[in-house]
């Protein structure tokens, strides 16, 4: 299924937001269950099965990294339930110096700072990789695709690195 069909959208990386949650609430109202209470079985089973590829459509479109996968899943390349990692040394370095850094958050003088210090990196790292991903996930070249895959996935660690940082901000915050 391609969502960007579905929603009537440009396959593209950058996605109006607002314009997506619109159109989610016009394909909501249209195939909601609610509608088919006096229809057929059958029916009934098919607005329970649109809506939920709706949501998920939604929830695919509005995420930038599941929006990512589904482009490159569009292409034939499917990551989306991989466990493959990056082979990048220089991220492999830097991913060690972020989780020493996460690590040190309760020994340090000045935890805080540490804390803003990695949020600031984490986004500008993101950024960085966001930067090189659009052009290789428009591309036509499957080199480009299995980049972007690369590009995907370091998002994936990044969002995952994220979630880290918030949970010893929240634990040095009890």
């Amino acid at each position: 299924m391609n969502y960007f069909e579905l929603f009537n959208l440009p396959v593209a990386f950058d996605v109006n937001t607002s314009e997506l949650a619109d159109k989610y609430r016009e394909l909501q109202r249209t195939v909601h269950p609610d509608k088919f209470a006096a229809a057929s079985e059958q029916e009934k089973l098919l607005a329970v099965s649109r809506t939920a590829m709706v949501n998920d459509g939604f929830q695919t479109l509005k995420d930038p990294i599941r929006r990512a996968e589904h482009m490159l899943a569009l292409k034939g390349v499917d990551i989306r339930h991989e466990t493959q990692t990056v082979r990048d040394t220089a991220f492999l370095m830097q991913q060690m110096e972020w989780r020493e850094a996460l690590e040190e958050i309760t020994h340090a003088d000045d935890p805080h700072s540490l804390i803003a210090d990695l949020y600031q990196s984490f986004g500008d790292f993101q950024k960085q990789v966001t930067a090189k991903l659009k052009p290789l996930l428009v591309s036509d070249d499957n080199n480009d695709w299995q980049a972007a895959a690369d590009q995907v996935r370091k998002l994936k660690f990044m969002a995952k690195l994220h979630l880290e940082l918030e949970r010893a901000e929240d634990a040095l915050l009890d």
